[in-house]
């Protein structure tokens, strides 16, 4: 089925593994990931005619490579081969879906699909994985991967990355979540793959810091460190102020907000969580004056003073005001006058003219960690007559988010020749097939295993590349590079490690893992389910409604692993419909006081009357009166409204999880008409009265509750029996189809 290309001799042997094992293949940027997805489709369609491959990849530009690859390497017919996306509405997926043999897609839109059983993976011999170090957390991959893990009937997993990242248990997460038993690394050094490698040269372009700009970074310090000074001070920090990076700012910040939400409020709290946000916003500050240039640092700055004439937020309003900001502030409006500029600036001009001296037809990409310093590269790249543009991905801000069809104009007019240089953000880095570059520059070094290797290998794909980066002495680029070159080489040392001493258990370790987790199912719901197909009570028979804008609660995901079917749906009413009478409105426990704030409360709860049995779900373990600025008593106000002027019942559940457990039981139970009004008539009467109230309570729609004020009407049973539908309607909850059923089950004969 194979046309098109010879496969390298490294790609047949990882194959003959993939062809065998679900298989994670580590494999540099540029040596043909895709073709053995290509190799192993073949093989998989050859074995299983009547089967599907699925390919996942997590950008749309990567999703269309992968079927540019397909239609022009395999012998399949082009219509065959299709393309899943969110224009195309669902029934018109589950349409295509039954027609093709290859579907290519993002996770995101597949996995609603798989949800709402509108596809079927059970016909799926071959599940594709591109960038799969995404496979950890909460991320589509590991959700999709299960499902099929459950119903496929020939499962074949292949993961495909050019660097999984360097930490182990991430790794090792990966391999467990997309059922991995085997992986394939290679790296340029292996004899198979060295036939096939372009060498690249790697140069290290080392810039001094200029005195004019140390002058801002040194205000800018001062500040940063009196904030820090000042919750040493507090008492909430510890040693030397200087040894605080972000990361451990933001993991006091988040410990500080923990004490908070758990009922501390004292002022030294508030007072540190306050100086952290101007800390971090410092932060920031430091790393546009020591990696990117004054522009960006003017833009910023600018931004929070604009920012603090518009918000209350004291954390603003106190950094704009701070004397070594305002100096700093100053200090660079003067060099933006000025014109001094990074020396970064320099030396890429430098750098790009000298390499379009030398060639002029060369394949530029200069990567660049922040848009507002991609404009400022263009109108360099413009001063020097080199034709560039900007790719950047589409989230918008500042007018300079790019759509799915212009990212692929861009692509083409780039890999056709039609301009030189391409100044890209970290969405280039990622798998997109861009061919024949010559220089790949690093504005700046980035503490990243995987971004690194994915930016270096946009070069040296079919002659000899070259990988210049820009690092500024005695700056974070000096620890960035370092960082990146550690990461890298310990991502390496990890893998081969889990693979010699692992070899294919990753696998059964996850599937003993999974039989644990079965084990502790609740003892209670394993008695009470069903095995026959036909009854209500099975799960699979079971379907809950799901307004669509819960997808990302985790509820759904956890309903369809149980294996209820969900359907989403815009709902008019509530978060979830459990049954015909039954609506569940869903609120994690801030989002619960946001719906007080902002208002909406009251009108779910007026809408949710519309049911005849209403629940409030309060979802989280966090202190409900200590998320906003919010007196408890307006809290407890709020209660009151639910429960008494609505009526509704309030739950509260630990997690999303726990929630999920609560619709199915509630789901369940709707589906049994014997337990729609639950009465405890395993105990035995004590009195002709409880007697009277027990026989009463078994009447459909009665229950315990109602029996009482339907036998002070009646004053007998004899009474009630012979009761007409009318009489029965002046009792009140007691509305017309459930007087309707009452007469029902009393005229009806007994069918021995």
């Amino acid at each position: 089925m194979i046309r098109g290309f010879e496969p390298r001799l490294y790609q047949q042997t990882i194959l003959a593994t993939a062809v065998k094992k679900n298989t994670l293949v580590v494999l540099p940027t540029g040596l043909g990931k895709t073709n053995i997805a290509v190799l192993l489709a073949a093989n998989r369609l050859a074995n299983y005619p009547d089967s599907k491959v699925l390919i996942l990849a997590p950008t749309r530009p990567l999703c269309d490579q992968h079927v540019s690859s397909m239609q022009k390497f395999l012998e399949i017919e082009e219509d065959e081969v299709q393309l899943f996306t969110g224009m195309i509405s669902p029934a018109k997926r589950a349409e295509l879906w039954k027609k093709s043999k290859i579907i290519v897609s993002t996770p995101q839109g597949l996995e609603n699909d798989i949800i709402s059983e509108k596809i079927s993976l059970k016909e799926v011999s071959l599940l594709v994985f591109d960038e799969a170090h995404r496979g950890v957390g909460d991320y589509s991959y590991a959700f999709i991967a299960k499902q099929y893990h459950k119903k496929a009937e020939h499962p074949r997993i292949l993961g495909l990355t050019a660097s999984p990242g360097s930490d182990s248990e991430k790794i090792k997460e990966v391999c467990k979540n997309l059922f991995i038993e085997e992986i394939e690394i290679r790296s340029y050094e292996d004899p198979d793959v060295q036939p096939y490698v372009k060498d690249i040269d790697v140069e290290w372009v080392k810039l001094d810091f200029p005195p004019e700009l140390e002058q801002v970074r040194k205000f800018l310090r001062n500040a940063f460190d009196d904030k820090l000074e000042g919750i040493k001070k507090l008492g909430f920090m510890y040693g030397s102020t200087s040894s605080y990076s972000k990361t451990a700012i933001l993991e006091l910040q988040k410990a500080m907000y923990a004490r908070m939400s758990s009922g501390e409020k004292d002022y030294g709290i508030m007072r540190s969580i306050s100086l952290l946000a101007e800390a971090l916003k410092l932060q920031h500050a430091l790393e546009l004056i020591e990696t990117q240039g004054v522009r960006p640092l003017w833009e910023y700055l600018t931004k929070l003073e604009d920012e603090a004439n518009k918000t209350k937020v004291k954390a603003v309003q106190n950094l704009i005001r701070d004397l070594n900001f305002r100096s700093a502030y100053i200090k660079t409006k003067e060099l933006l006058t000025k014109g001094i500029e990074h020396p970064k600036i320099d030396a890429l001009k430098k750098i790009v003219a000298e390499e379009l001296n030398q060639k002029q037809d060369t394949k530029i990409i200069i990567f660049n960690q922040y848009r507002d310093s991609s404009s400022k590269i263009k109108e360099v790249m413009d001063s020097i007559n080199v034709k560039s543009k900007i790719f950047v991905g589409q989230m918008k801000k500042k007018d300079t988010g790019m759509s799915q069809k212009k990212q692929k104009e861009i692509l083409n007019e780039f890999r056709e020749g039609a301009f030189n240089c391409l100044i890209a953000t970290s969405v280039a880095e990622e798998g997109l097939d861009i061919p024949a570059v010559d220089l790949v520059i690093f504005y700046e070094p980035i503490p990243s295993a995987i971004r690194t290797v994915q930016r270096r290998g946009r070069t040296g794909r079919q002659e000899k590349g070259r990988v210049i980066v820009l690092v500024t002495k005695k700056t974070r680029d000096e620890g960035n590079l370092w960082v990146s070159m550690h990461k890298e080489k310990k991502m390496y040392q990890i893998i081969k490690g889990i693979k010699s001493k692992s070899g294919s258990s990753s696998s059964v370790l996850f599937e003993e893992s999974i039989e644990k987790i079965e084990q502790k199912k609740d003892e209670k719901e394993e008695q009470t389910r069903l095995t026959d197909e036909n009854s209500p009570l099975n799960l699979a028979n079971l379907t809950i409604f799901a307004d669509y804008r819960e997808k990302g609660a985790g509820i759904i995901k956890e309903l369809a692993e149980k294996g209820l079917k969900v359907e989403l749906s815009r709902l008019d009413v509530g978060d979830y419909l459990l049954s015909d009478r039954v609506v569940a409105e869903h609120k994690t426990v801030p989002d619960f006081v946001d719906s007080i704030i902002d208002g909406r409360l009251l009108s779910q709860l007026a809408n949710l009357k519309k049911y005849e049995r209403p629940i409030f779900v309060i979802e989280g373990e966090e202190d409900i009166y200590s998320q906003r600025k919010l007196h408890p008593n307006a809290i407890r106000g709020v209660f009151s409204t639910i429960l008494v002027s609505y009526g509704i019942p309030i739950v509260q559940t630990r997690n999303f999880k726990d929630t999920a457990n609560l619709f199915i039981v509630i789901a369940k139970r709707e589906a049994d008409p014997s337990k729609k009004d639950f009465t405890l008539h395993s105990a035995k009467p004590l009195t002709d009265k409880d007697l009277q109230e027990y026989i009463i309570s078994a009447f459909p729609g009665v229950g315990a509750i109602l029996s009482k004020p339907i036998l002070k009407k009646f004053k007998s049973i004899k009474s009630f029996v012979n009761a007409e539908e009318k009489e029965l309607k002046e009792v009140e909850l007691i509305g017309e189809k459930k007087a309707r059923r009452i007469k029902e089950i009393v005229d009806k004969d007994y069918a021995n």
